[in-house]
């Protein structure tokens, strides 16, 4: 269900983490009462709902929280995990599960919640868990047409209402409170005497739902970091964090020649323009991830030289100023962009200025096609350089 913290700490200390909140987690259910049967199917006979307030406020808090860090840069919303889909199998076994839920009392992590205190319920239940594991990976030959059909991939809600992921929330929100509400009607009704929500008192959840909605409403109307980043950088006037330099065409071929381990070249394009023009010594970034997680690696070093290449020169300057604005330094742009390297060094379709070095720009520029357009020839044969890839953030119920 790992890694928790990827590429901060070790893999086994995240064993360490994982257990940790594996006793966090299980004090928390003990202690909300999950540990009891007849409290976890009060959801499905309506006598107590608290099962379905938990996971509400849970649900609402989390989505709120994730929003809010990945909106300030302190989250990287495109490394969370998010399990694919198989529609039919999914629809089944949620069925399946919902049953066992309801005759046996618990589901698995709450079972293993009341057999740590000894309850002998959920003692069987547990068992009979593992005898189901048993039999669903023997049967499962027989079973995998079934559950390899109807693959979706990973399915987001949001994608799927075709909305933006804070009106999600604010929905969500809104569905949570008002589940709160008639929740609590039902419970009232079907245990008048023994219903949890008798002692709710309706002043202070109106507040709570004012001030529920007084962070969702911000939210949903919050635009997304990478978009609000844009807009800053594209406004006129203004004014890059870190200075952000061009680089002429025969400067980058010199240090690619050098083979300078201070260098970094970062190329925009995309892979149909890559394929047919490829870029001596770049690394491929495609141009909606630059602010990505992924890159951080290359772009660490304060005293490289990052250089971002694009079809254009504006494109790339757009990219830098994103980068300053996550902190990223010495930063610089290739001048005229990737067209006017290709003419310049790789094609000979552009000739030197006249002048005292002329000649010698001419004699560099010719060294420089052969050096490179070996390096690509070398580079072709390799495997592509890709940055590391993020660790997935994995986890859930």
């Amino acid at each position: 269900m790992g890694p928790f913290v990827p590429d901060l700490i070790s893999d086994q200390l995240n064993l360490v983490v994982a257990l940790a909140l594996g006793f966090l987690f299980g004090y928390v259910l003990e202690q909300a009462g999950f540990s009891s049967s007849r409290r976890l199917v009060g959801v499905f006979y309506g006598y107590d709902l608290t099962v379905l307030r938990v996971f509400f406020t849970a649900a609402v808090t989390a989505a709120l929280g994730v929003l809010l860090l990945g909106a300030f840069g302190r989250l990287d919303l495109s490394i969370i995990f998010v399990n694919s889909t198989w529609l039919w199998p999914a629809i089944v076994g949620g069925a399946l599960m919902g049953l066992g839920f309801l005759l046996g009392g618990y589901c698995p992590g709450t079972s293993f919640c009341g057999a740590a205190i000894g309850k002998v319920d959920a003692i069987v239940f547990t068992f009979g868990g593992f005898l189901g594991i048993f039999a669903y990976a023997e049967l499962y030959p027989r079973l995998e047409p079934f559950a390899d059909s109807t693959a979706m991939g990973p399915v987001l809600l949001p994608n799927l209402l075709g909305i933006s992921p804070g009106l999600f929330v604010l929905l969500l929100a809104a569905v949570a409170v008002i589940a709160f509400a008639v929740g609590g009607k039902v419970e009232r009704k079907v245990a008048p005497a023994a219903a949890p929500s008798a002692g709710f008192r309706r002043r202070r959840h109106l507040v709570a739902a004012a001030i529920l909605f007084a962070v969702a409403i911000p939210v949903a109307l919050l635009p997304a970091r990478a978009d609000r980043l844009h807009a800053r950088v594209t406004a006129p006037g203004y004014t890059p964090r870190h200075a952000v330099h061009p680089m002429t065409p025969d400067e980058l071929a010199y240090r690619l020649v050098d083979r300078d381990p201070r260098l970094r070249v970062l190329d925009l394009r995309s892979e149909a323009e890559r394929s047919a023009h490829p870029m001596p010594g770049a690394i491929a970034v495609p141009r909606d991830q630059i602010l990505g997680k992924a890159w951080r690696h290359e772009l660490s070093g304060r005293h490289v030289a990052k250089v971002i290449v694009a079809t254009d020169e504006q494109e790339a300057r757009i990219a830098a100023y994103l980068l300053a604005e996550g902190g990223i330094e010495n930063l610089s742009i290739l001048a005229g962009g990737f067209p006017a390297f290709e003419s310049a060094i790789l094609e000979d379709g552009t000739a030197p200025e006249t002048g005292r070095y002329a000649g010698d720009v001419a004699r560099f520029r010719a060294r420089a096609r052969t050096t490179l357009a070996e390096r690509l020839r070398v580079e072709r044969e390799a495997p592509v350089k890709v940055a590391k890839a993020p660790k997935a953030i994995k986890g859930g119920c």
